[in-house]
């Protein structure tokens, strides 16, 4: 059985980034070239490209900024250890809907089921704040700062969750709205967090 005292943030870690490896390398595997040696037939696999891209770049930021949050984690607990199962489920899912959002050219449900994923992923990170930061060492980070981080994480989850109604009408505009959600997500955590972690080492 596991417990918090075999688990440890470091271990935790090491796991998700073997998960991430997969999940990268699963991402690739679905890149399929096309039939006819011609630039014409290359420029026909122009919504794979663009989900692949954009995949790729959101499971970076995905990375990025979970190796940041798990930083301020002292203890491996029980909530964190699921809430991270649970954020790696809803990154796995990445592979599959890149695929059928390519296979479909950008059709209007598979995108919008592209942004319920993305809103997924959300939700799961936000569980990850609540868990390493909020409650396993709100000492790291002053209130306003983790204040900031919640507030992001519902904006994002709000415009996701817009983009996926949205591309159901307009899958070009929903999916223009996750590209621009996945800016803010460029930089980890919020300001004065990096800061506060580095003194405190």
């Amino acid at each position: 059985m596991t417990s918090e005292e075999t688990v440890t943030p470091d271990r935790m870690n090491a796991f998700s980034d073997g998960v991430f490896a997969v999940i990268i390398t699963i991402l690739v595997l679905e890149l399929r070239p096309p039939k006819e040696a011609s630039f014409a037939a290359l420029l026909e696999l122009w919504p794979t490209a663009i989900s692949y891209a954009i995949s790729y770049l959101f499971i970076a930021i995905v990375w990025v900024n979970h190796h940041h949050i798990l930083r301020f984690a002292d203890v491996a607990t029980h909530r964190l250890i699921w809430g991270n199962f649970a954020h790696l489920f809803a990154v796995s899912l990445l592979p599959f809907t890149t695929a059928w959002i390519a296979r479909t050219q950008l059709g209007a449900v598979p995108v919008a089921f592209y942004a319920g994923d993305f809103f997924l992923v959300n939700v799961t990170y936000l569980l990850l704040c609540l868990e390493a930061v909020d409650r396993s060492a709100p000492h790291k980070v002053e209130p306003r700062a983790r204040s900031m981080m919640r507030m992001r994480s519902f904006a994002t989850m709000a415009v996701f969750g817009a983009a996926g109604v949205i591309a159901l009408r307009y899958p070009v505009g929903g999916m223009a709205m996750i590209c621009l959600c996945l800016i803010v997500y460029l930089s980890p955590g919020a300001p004065g967090t990096a800061r506060q972690l580095k003194s405190l080492k």
